[in-house]
């Protein structure tokens, strides 16, 4: 545990700065994520240091498509969630309100992902934007030994913690859900308004940071997967993000408490993808589908397959050294170059 910084004080209370909700907390109280409290009159981050999950991850099962292909992560999270997500597939650690996990400080995590041949350090399995300020600490070391930082996160930040990720993190996945239709998010997620996600995009986007958006298409609850949604989305995307960022359209798979909704129809994700290239987006993916084609990087010049992947795996890269199509030679926007990996999945013991 630890004194967090994102907070301020009013009378009786304090005021969390680190998410949207901007939790105003009494003595004792706890916010809605379960990790920050007021104690004492001063907002505690209570999983300061203790990590629930750790793990090698490849860097496509974030999704991040376009950021240094093939590398693998060490990917971390705590307990505790900002949102509250009917289908969670990791609920066993967002929506659990106990502060569980191993003690390890932003050196060992550090070292851990260096002693694991990791190229770098994810914030994931829940919204890191509630641990701010440990992923903070972590990923100014692990940038300073060479680690490059990651985020995936549902963008549900205020600006004052979006200009601290900022400061350290590479890339970020923003994950929208149902298209960020505001009636499915506020029904499914609890979310009462999407905008703070929009201003989190442009905020990261103008601090330089490597943005892919993904969308998990919900089936059968009315608000979920709309294409015209889908289609507003994408629209936005291309006219504040650009028409070279990667959006992926992925697949729900039952779990939580909407374990009675079934998968999202292939057929669904592909109008979906397809409407999203209508709107401008030069390569949207379908993903949740290993084997689909649509797994594939497009060269948009000649429109043949630069990068073809299988699940999480690179098959075939026909990019240059300069990330340019071997065929027309359009340069593919990539950050960094392939890297070539073995294993990419294991479980990584951190702390004590």
């Amino acid at each position: 545990m630890r004194e967090a910084d994102l907070y301020r004080v009013e009378g009786d209370r304090v005021v969390c700065t680190a998410c949207a909700r901007y939790c105003r907390l009494k003595e004792g109280q706890v916010g809605l994520c379960g990790v920050r409290a007021n104690v004492g009159g001063r907002l505690m981050l209570l999983v300061y240091g203790r990590i629930i999950a750790s793990h090698v991850d490849p860097i496509e099962k974030k999704p991040l498509l376009h950021f240094w292909p093939g590398s693998s992560v060490l990917s971390i999270a705590t307990t505790g969630c900002n949102w509250l997500c009917r289908y969670c597939q990791n609920f066993d650690i967002s929506q659990r309100r106990s502060v569980e996990g191993v003690e390890a400080s932003p050196e060992e995590v550090v070292e851990a992902a260096l002693s694991v041949g990791a190229d770098g350090v994810t914030y994931t399995y829940n919204e890191p934007t509630i641990f701010m300020e440990f992923a903070r600490d972590v990923g100014i070391l692990a940038r300073a030994r060479g680690l490059f930082n990651t985020f995936v996160t549902n963008g549900y930040m205020t600006p004052e913690s979006a200009e601290v990720a900022a400061r350290f993190l590479d890339a970020a996945t923003v994950d929208f859900k149902g298209n960020g239709n505001p009636e499915f998010l506020r029904r499914y997620a609890g979310v009462p308004d999407p905008s703070p996600i929009y201003e989190t995009l442009l905020e990261l986007r103008r601090a330089g940071v490597h943005v892919e958006v993904t969308d998990l298409v919900v089936p059968g609850v009315g608000t979920g997967d709309r294409v015209e949604d889908a289609r507003r989305l994408a629209r936005w995307v291309a006219d504040n993000l650009g028409p070279d960022t990667p959006m992926h359209f992925l697949r729900f798979h039952p779990d939580y408490l909407m374990s009675g909704v079934p998968p999202t129809p292939v057929e669904a994700l592909e109008r979906h993808r397809e409407a999203a290239m209508q709107e401008g987006i030069r390569y949207a993916y379908v993903g949740n589908v290993p084997g689909h084609r649509y797994e594939h990087t497009y060269c948009p010049g000649c429109g043949r397959p630069v990068i073809r992947r299988s699940g999480f795996d690179i098959i075939g890269w026909d990019l240059d050294e300069e990330n340019r199509c071997k065929y027309c030679g359009q340069k593919i926007p990539i950050v960094g170059k392939l890297v070539r990996k073995g294993d990419r999945f294991f479980h990584v013991p951190i702390g004590r």
